[in-house]
């Protein structure tokens, strides 16, 4: 048996924002980040619906890219004062990921950490608040999943909190919110989604249900990112779209090993942390070639190929041909092609590349990659990645 979750509603299409006045509560804390939020206007507007909605609001500001614990606690012990019966999280992946894991501590304040990192093992949710997020980025779907990724900064990795308690009620995808963003963070974030549906539809777990909201995902995002990157409102708006169906497809596909070595890298280097959208970029290409050695994967990757009007005599001419496509997509938006280029120094490399390999295929995005890998293997691909080298193994 296999399970399929979505949010109860999703709303979608420029104002959508106004939903959150149909929302129906007493009180609701809103969960946002460093203050883009504020300055756009957005959370003012957010504040206004939900006393409209006539819900008392509170506000937890500040929440840091790459969320950490101690984020984590101060948010749910803000949580436990207020004891609002509707949590709220607008912004980009960072604040929805963080009040994920702060709801978690508000019904439970007795949970560990520690507990919560096993996948899957959230306890029952929604015995004192439900919860809405609402995306202001178009790559980590966070709205619409069953995922949260905190940062441990004291062991430099990042945790993916994975269970299905987590995912939103609602979800509100208003392309208003995406119009101002920098094009360093439409490629990003917009490459973030690539590999998600990519991975997605590789996935052991894929699925007839998965799999058209992967497919429909990767071919809007190969439509609309570069213009969406160069400015073109209406690709932002099908890419805040594309985003998200992607977001639905690996909430319960689960991704790979991509994944797996962004997770494990992003926070690893002191030469400069790596977004998770540029570190899953410069990955996929590598991991397509490592994965594609799989006959099933090698099959999956060919009909991507083919679904986004690639050409190709056989299934190797035609994952060439993706890889490809996807590597022109990098270049084109700035995004380097190894750890070396992206300024990772040789020396801290090679001295944690055994931990981060190890870390990498424990990660727990690493059980549904269609390939299995071991942490000799895995040390070899990062070397690929690092070094710009062929996968040949």
């Amino acid at each position: 048996m296999a399970r399929f979750t979505l949010p109860r509603d999703l709303f979608y299409g420029k104002g959508s924002l106004s939903e959150l006045k149909n929302l129906v509560g007493k009180k609701a804390i809103v969960v946002t980040g460093g203050g883009s939020m504020r300055r756009s206007g957005f959370l003012q507007k957010t504040e206004d619906y939900l006393k409209e909605a006539g819900m008392e609001v509170t506000l937890f500001e500040g929440v840091e890219p790459d969320p950490s614990v101690e984020t984590v606690m101060k948010g749910a012990k803000a949580m436990m004062d207020f004891e609002p019966d509707w949590i709220v999280s607008i912004g980009g992946g960072s604040p929805i990921d963080a009040a994920k894991a702060m709801w978690a501590f508000y019904e439970y304040p007795d949970t560990t950490f520690e507990a919560l990192c096993t996948p899957f093992n959230f306890p029952k949710l929604r015995t004192k608040a439900k919860f809405c997020a609402i995306p202001s980025t178009s790559g980590t779907a966070t709205e619409v999943t069953a995922f949260s990724v905190i940062t441990d900064y004291a062991k430099g990795i990042k945790y993916p909190l994975a269970d299905f308690e987590i995912t939103p009620d609602v979800a509100i995808v208003d392309p208003d919110l995406v119009e101002t963003l920098p094009p360093k963070q439409v490629a990003y974030t917009g490459m973030d989604a690539l590999t998600h549906a990519i991975e997605a539809f590789v996935s052991t777990l894929n699925s007839p249900f998965t799999d058209p909201l992967a497919i429909k995902a990767i071919e809007m995002v190969f439509d609309y990112l570069p213009e969406s990157y160069r400015g073109d409102m209406h690709a932002r708006e099908q890419m805040h779209y594309a985003q998200c169906l992607a977001g639905q497809a690996f909430s319960n596909a689960l991704l790979g090993i991509v994944h797996s070595m962004a997770h494990k890298t992003g926070a690893a280097f002191s030469t400069g942390h790596i977004p998770h959208g540029c570190a899953n970029a410069m990955y996929l290409p590598y991991v397509i070639k490592y994965n594609a050695k799989d006959s099933v994967a090698s099959s999956r990757y060919a009909e991507i190929a083919k679904r986004v009007g690639l050409s190709g005599l056989s299934e190797k001419s035609l994952i060439n041909a993706l890889i490809e496509k996807i590597e022109c997509f990098n270049a084109q938006l700035g995004i380097p092609k190894t750890m070396k280029d992206f300024g990772v120094e040789e020396a801290e490399f090679k001295a944690k590349l055994k931990d981060i390999a190890a870390n990498a295929v424990g990660d727990a995005c690493t059980g549904s990659n269609p390939r299995q890998i071991t942490p000799e293997q895995m040390e070899q691909l990062f070397t690929c990645i690092y070094y710009g080298t062929e996968v040949d193994f």
